[in-house]
């Protein structure tokens, strides 16, 4: 049985990512399928038979190196070819593949290589200036004593090989020959009856993501519900054929990936690329965008509201951009295909209209599991995933809606009262010389919890903390109103690899700051 015969023609219809890549070659053959560009000037670009031909080369190589079905194999590319190559060779043969941010410090990385169990890592060899082989040997220093032939690394245990590109790799790391040299001794006919053992019940991908803790946390998705999610995102964005489409995401993350690079690659559009994203530059994930930073993200309708990486990105969407006290995502009128909701307390009982619960989350496009984690740890006894998104649950005569409060652990208990950091955010935001803020914490003998604001001035302005608070308690009640501030320079602003804000960095930096450490 060959996937060349059985395989959908219809990139559409396919079930698998293998038979969606020969399917979208078949179908838009030389048609550009992703530029990188440079100031408007194109600096790589591959077409979808390229992304087949190309990625069937070093698919060969990974089997004849023996990474076979649910071998592991990381990677490390910018957004680009080079991103889309990786994917599709080790996604192809049923391994799984483990795509790393590119702003993963050291200390950060050798925690993802230990927890992802990956047997292969594949590097780009710079971006923005960083050097990606030598950042991988400050992660590992046991790779300075390593020998000529595979790696056996105590702080890596399963890593075997490391492979990169261009002139003077830094020892043991290998150039990419090391794969399309022994790629030539595997047949197209044996690579073909390889794809065609591949399942859409087989795990294709692990997205590695952070809690607040900056610990490791692997996602995992299965060829199935990865095709399903970008047959249906394809559908609902409407992008044509050959139309151009800037990819504003990391492709590492599941937003980039599924948002951009599959339902463009499905439908024959053309995916524009640039090394800086918006995550790479100064937006913070999660957090209350200044109105001229939001300008810049704002796009036309649907308004998505909420989606994480366990449920393959946004399940939620809203009629409209915001409402009056919930300005983190738009109020959320309708879900995706797939998803099962319910807004539940404590016990997992639904919550009534008006009141606060935490998101819950099953369906088909649900990450089945967290790599090494327990499933109780983060799903219910009967199979949503808990998401720690809190909630309000509105009951109008028009339908359900649905608030975003603010995540579970940042919820602030002042007094007795909840206080969504967010709300409090808005406000200090709307403020003559205020950028940012983030509003966090500490702990209080008297009142449980203070409210106290981390804030970013606009440039060459100064901050009037004063004046700042008397205009806050005209907008908001009491118990919301910062009790103490301090300025910080934007750089200031700890931030995970994820690029979300360490808001357990600022609450200690905020204690350290007001004497209460």
């Amino acid at each position: 049985m060959s996937i060349e015969t059985d395989a959908p023609e219809n990139p559409g219809a396919v079930k698998t990512f293998p038979q969606m890549i020969r399917a979208a070659a078949r179908a838009y053959g030389e048609d550009t399928a992703i530029v990188l560009e440079d100031d408007g000037e194109a600096r790589e670009t591959i077409s979808f038979a390229e992304l087949d031909r190309r990625s069937s080369q070093i698919a060969r190589g990974l089997i004849a190196q023996g990474i076979g079905k649910g071998a592991r194999v990381g990677f490390i590319f910018g957004n680009g070819p080079g991103f889309a190559l990786m994917l599709a060779a080790v996604s192809r043969i049923g391994a799984i593949a483990v795509p790393i941010s590119t702003m993963i410090r050291a200390a950060e990385l050798v925690r993802v290589l230990r927890q992802s169990d990956v047997q292969g890592l594949i590097l780009q060899r710079e971006l923005l200036g960083k050097d990606y082989p030598r950042r991988v040997l400050d992660a590992l220093p046991e790779l300075a004593e390593a020998g000529e032939g595979p790696l056996y690394l105590s702080a890596a245990p399963y890593l075997r090989w490391i492979v990169s590109s261009g002139e003077g790799l830094p020892h043991p790391v290998r150039p990419m020959s090391f794969l399309t040299d022994a790629g030539a001794a595997i047949a197209d006919d044996l690579l073909a009856a390889i794809e065609s053992e591949v399942h859409p019940t087989d795990q294709m991908v692990e997205i590695y993501t952070s809690g607040s803790m900056a610990l490791p946390k692997g996602v995992k998705h299965l060829h199935g519900p990865v095709m399903f999610r970008s047959h249906t995102l394809r559908e609902m964005m409407g992008t044509p054929r050959g139309q151009r489409c800037p990819a504003m995401l990391p492709m590492f993350w599941v937003g980039g990936m599924m948002m951009y690079l599959l339902p463009n690659w499905e439908s024959g559009a053309i995916t524009v690329c640039a090394e800086r994203t918006l995550s790479n530059s100064r937006f913070a994930m999660g957090s209350v965008l200044a109105e001229e930073d939001l300008k810049l993200i704002q796009g036309p309708k649907p308004w998505w509201g909420l989606g994480m990486s366990e449920t393959l990105g946004p399940y939620s969407w809203g009629d409209d951009f915001r409402a009056p006290g919930y300005p983190v995502c738009a109020p959320m009128d309708h879900f995706a295909p797939g998803y099962e909701i319910r807004i539940a307390d404590e016990e997992n009982r639904p919550v009534a209209s008006g009141q606060v619960g935490e998101m819950q989350v099953r369906g088909y496009p649900v990450a089945p599991s967290l790599h090494k984690i327990e499933k109780a740890e983060h799903y219910t006894p009967d199979g949503y995933y808990r998401t720690g998104d809190m909630c309000m649950v509105e009951d109008r005569p028009q339908g359900r809606r649905v608030h975003f409060a603010g995540r579970g652990g940042d919820m602030i208990k002042a007094a007795g009262s909840n206080v969504s950091p967010a709300e409090v955010e808005m406000e200090l935001q709307s403020l003559e010389g205020v950028h940012s803020a983030y509003v966090v914490g500490l702990p209080d003998k008297e009142r449980g919890q203070l409210v106290v604001a981390a804030v970013v001035p606009r440039e060459g302005a100064r901050l009037d903390f004063d004046a700042i608070e008397a205009e806050l308690r005209k907008r908001l009640s009491s118990y919301k109103v910062p009790r103490a501030y301090a300025e910080f320079a934007r750089e200031e602003v700890p931030l995970l690899h994820s690029n979300k804000v360490a808001r357990r960095e600022i609450a200690k930096m905020m204690a350290e700051r007001l004497g209460r450490s």
